[in-house]
């Protein structure tokens, strides 16, 4: 077996070329337009699929230095804090508690279905988790986190294994099940969104060529500057969260002190032209979100899935399919029945299945081809990255102690 690592500016770039591939994808099959699946998510999946083939038929296995990938995040998570007006915070509230509630009984009712699939299965009930929440909410970062622990208790040797590749696979679902099912909700009910002349995340597929896009080199560097200063300070903020015995994801703090930000300089600096609501900050944003989701959809290694077959396939369908159940007649009619709901509904799709950038991807896919949802960009990352670690972590340790 050949190995090949590509280093990591090597690999951004290929993240931007893979990037372009899921454009030309997307403009050339009409399913991937129609149904609003992220370009970054088609050329991701056509470029894992092409690294599978290399590791199938010429022994080449190759990997991704992604450093600079998780850097995207930080950044973006950052642009969307730059984007929130204490106004929306407000107006968000309701919706915010709500969310909240309804991600804590999904996370029971996710470990609930990897229970009965371990039961089918016969395998031990820690294993649950790991078809449940802390492989398809957690993401890679808990699966792995949840392994060892589990593998120790129980025994079970492929504990690794089948948690990575659960997170793998949720991760392909998410992304390719929140548009449809936006799609599905918005036709359905004949849901128009508000009219914004600002944008929040994304821009639109089609601009009026007459309209002042209001950016230039100035506004993009004015962009980056009040974003590296919120990682910067979001970065500082961490490290006294971490003393303080909390663990959080580093974008957290990052999107946090962004919000602050926004609502406190533009105020008391009234003549400085604050990034906010601008297409520049649009762009940024657009950029770092394709770039990094991109770099993780190619970075996947397929070939980690054989071998675990029946069991990881058949409960995976019966979580997708619990999931767009829960969200098309429980979810969406629970959280208002409206535009900013169908959107939500994207997104709620792409975290409970996957991971909160895919969750912001489909909910900017889905805006970009219907119209904007500022509210849904503001709420849904506070609960995802944030609330939903604490409550997954409670959850996981009650199922493991089954």
């Amino acid at each position: 077996m050949q190995q090949i690592l590509i280093p990591a500016f090597p690999a951004i770039t290929i993240g931007i070329i893979v990037f372009f591939l899921g454009a030309f994808l997307t403009r050339k099959i009409g399913f991937l337009r129609n149904y609003s699946i992220p370009e970054p998510v088609s050329g991701g999946l056509a470029a894992a699929v092409i690294t599978w083939m290399l590791f199938s038929w010429f022994q080449i296995e190759v990997t991704f230095d992604l450093v600079v990938r998780d850097t995207l995040l930080v950044i973006f998570f950052a642009t969307i804090g730059l984007n929130a007006r204490l106004s929306d915070l407000i107006a968000g509230g309701k919706l915010l508690g709500l969310l909240l509630v309804v991600t804590v009984a999904f996370i029971i009712l996710q470990n609930g279905v990897g229970l009965i699939g371990a039961w089918l299965f016969d395998l031990p009930n820690a294993v649950s988790v790991l078809l449940g929440s802390a492989s398809l909410i957690g993401g890679h970062g808990t699966a792995i986190a949840w392994g060892p622990t589990i593998e120790n208790q129980t025994g079970f040797a492929a504990a690794d294994e089948i948690g990575i590749a659960s997170a793998t696979l949720g991760l392909v679902c998410a992304a390719l099940v929140g548009g449809p099912v936006a799609k599905y909700l918005i036709d359905r009910n004949a849901l128009v969104a508000r009219d914004y002349d600002e944008p929040v995340v994304g821009m639109p597929h089609k601009i009026d060529e007459t309209e002042d896009r209001d950016i230039d080199h100035i506004s993009i560097m004015r962009t980056m500057l009040a974003a590296n200063v919120a990682v910067i300070l979001g970065y500082i903020a961490n490290i006294f969260i971490a003393q303080a015995g909390l663990k959080l994801p580093l974008f957290v703090p990052c999107l946090i002190v962004a919000i602050i930000m926004s609502n406190t300089i533009p105020y008391i600096f009234r003549e400085m032209k604050w990034p906010a609501r601008t297409r520049a900050l649009a762009v940024v944003s657009d950029y770092c979100l394709s770039i990094f989701l991109a770099m993780s959809l190619m970075s996947m290694q397929l070939w980690t899935l054989s071998g675990l077959g029946t069991t990881l396939l058949v409960v995976l369908v019966m979580q997708v399919v619990v999931a767009v159940l829960l969200i098309i007649f429980v979810f969406f009619r629970l959280i208002g029945s409206d535009y900013t709901a169908a959107v939500l509904s994207a997104g709620f799709a792409g975290f409970t299945l996957g991971a909160t950038p895919t969750a912001i991807a489909n909910m900017s896919a889905v805006t970009k081809r219907y119209g904007q949802a500022p509210l849904a960009f503001i709420v849904l990352p506070l609960v995802s990255a944030f609330f939903v670690d604490l409550a997954n972590a409670f959850i996981i340790r009650f199922f493991v102690g089954l």
